[in-house]
């Protein structure tokens, strides 16, 4: 019997010690109820008075269509304070943030009467539905469909307006980019502004499309708000290509008050992916995945270090992958190839190594008879493996590692994909997920395999400085009732803590992970 009770204590023991491992805590807040059992999470903010705030899109009738934005306020200790409901129909959505104790919030429109697409802003006080409403551009066009584009791949550059909108990381600037071309015309500007609305500078980028179309992705901007660097793929016209060539190449634009500067990075044999610009130390950094050939498969890391001024290459490396990170993708070396990457985070810890990751996401389409006899295009979202890697501040590669998972969806994606927080030089990665357990092969690859059960898991899996890693689950689908939107958190780097928003159906509540 003594026996027993020592053995049945040294399992607690070990229990509570795993549980420990994490350096998480987390918070439930309280349950209410919500109105509204269909919507989408579009953005969170702090509040600027400890609390934060929330705006969905929401949906209602028999079929569902949208009707307006529901704005919810929390205060500190995660208790529901106000709730505005504000009725706007016809506008699609860009971004909503807070400044100077208002919410601010980005739409695209078209005007039928002045045949021109605006881009306008709503603000209201936070907590009041007392929304004023501000045009910033308008572009002449006729209608056309999707002209806000955000598929990372196959960008449309028809005839017509096409236009793309970034926001840096501390949201204190955002680029607004419109392209229109009809026949003979082909103008191109990009715009500019801080978060007060304030336009900073304009460009006409008019010359660069006249041989190229650009889909930028990513942005960085100084301090000062006098310089933004902006990554984009730069798509050639009128040239033949096979079906798996290359189409483009990656470009970094440089826009100040002088005007603007082009800097590509191909070379031969070595074609750049999925790059992302980071403002360190006086130097613009560019880090991404590259192709040995012009085709998608991507075979390795990339990292430029850039002149901010000149943009002159200092210096250049390609870290190939290494067969240890083969075996963690495929189980066994150089089975097949990488592709689809798309960047997540990025961050540089206190000894100037990167530490960055990616997903593997694509979209498939099919068709499927619906209840009348006809047919339905369906588009399924994948979630699929994650890429983490560390480059030193030489930008060599440490290591490289790939954590399996398969996820996919065919409607809102904020309970698929994942989130990520760097502490020091460790990276924890947020999953939810139905299944119980994931795989752990070779003490190496660990495999999520998504489960079907409707409630969901968190994990936490952990790669140390090392490349080292390990994972548990943090909250119990019997704790945590509702699941989490666990790939749109709000992150606050100054206390260190994540927020997360739970919602089923008719109940909602907000979980704080706190990292310790």
């Amino acid at each position: 019997m003594r026996n027993r009770v020592a053995l049945l204590l040294l399992v607690v023991v070990c229990a509570f010690g795993n549980a420990q491992d994490m350096p998480v805590n987390y918070t439930f807040g309280e349950k209410f109820n919500d109105k509204y059992r269909y919507s989408n999470l579009l953005s969170m903010a702090e509040d600027g008075s400890g609390g934060y705030l929330l705006v969905r899109a929401y949906y209602t009738g028999l079929i569902l269509t949208p009707k307006g934005y529901f704005i919810e306020q929390y205060d500190s200790d995660l208790n529901l304070v106000s709730e505005v409901n504000y009725k706007l129909k016809g506008k699609e959505f860009v971004e909503g943030y807070v400044n100077n104790g208002q919410l601010y919030m980005l739409f695209l429109e078209y005007n039928p009467k002045a045949l021109a697409y605006e881009y306008v802003v709503h603000r209201s006080p936070i907590g009041k539905d007392q929304f004023t409403v501000e045009k910033l551009l308008s572009v002449a066009s006729e209608f056309v469909k999707n002209p806000l584009d955000r598929n990372y791949y196959n960008r449309n550059f028809n005839s017509g307006f096409t236009t793309t909108v970034l926001f840096d990381e501390a949201k204190s600037a955002f680029v607004i980019s419109t392209h229109f071309k009809k026949n003979k015309m082909n103008k191109h500007a990009i715009h500019v502004f801080d978060t007060s609305l304030r336009k900073i500078m304009e460009h006409d980028f008019s010359e660069e499309v006249e041989d190229k179309n650009y889909a930028f992705e990513n942005l960085a901007v100084s301090a000062d708000l006098k310089q933004v660097f902006i990554v984009g793929k730069a798509y050639y016209k009128k040239k033949r290509f096979s079906a798996l060539e290359r189409k483009f190449q990656y470009e970094l634009i440089k826009l100040d008050g002088s005007g603007h500067q082009v800097q590509t990075f191909d070379i031969e044999d070595k074609y750049s992916e999925s790059l992302k610009p980071l403002l360190h130390k006086g130097d613009v950094i560019c880090v991404g995945f590259y192709a040995d050939r012009k085709d998608n498969r991507y075979n390795g890391l990339s990292y430029f270090k850039v002149d901010p001024q000149t943009l002159e290459i200092r210096s250049r490396k390609y870290n190939p992958f290494s067969p240890q990170f083969m075996f963690d993708k495929f189980g066994k070396e150089n089975a097949k190839f990488v592709k689809d990457l798309v960047f997540k985070n990025v961050s540089i810890s206190p000894d100037n190594s990167i530490l960055f990751n990616a997903e593997e996401y694509f979209v498939t389409t099919s068709t499927q008879a619906n209840s009348s006899g006809g047919r339905l295009r369906v588009e399924r979202f994948h979630h699929n493996d994650i890429v983490s890697a560390k480059l030193d501040s030489n930008g060599d590669m440490v290591w490289a590692r790939n954590i399996n998972k398969t996820e996919v969806t065919q409607g809102d994606g904020a309970y698929a994909s994942y989130s990520s927080y760097t502490l020091g030089g460790t990276t924890y990665f947020f999953i939810s997920t139905a299944s119980e357990n994931p795989q752990l092969l070779n003490r190496e690859r660990l495999i999520f395999k998504q489960g079907f059960s409707r409630n969901r898991n968190v994990f936490v899996i952990r790669l140390d400085d090392q490349g080292k890693m390990g994972y548990e689950k943090i909250i119990d689908n019997e704790e945590a009732r509702l699941p989490l939107m666990v790939s749109k958190p709000l992150v606050d780097r100054e206390d260190e803590e994540l927020l997360f928003y739970a919602k089923r159906g008719s109940k909602k509540q907000l979980v704080k992970v706190e990292m310790r």
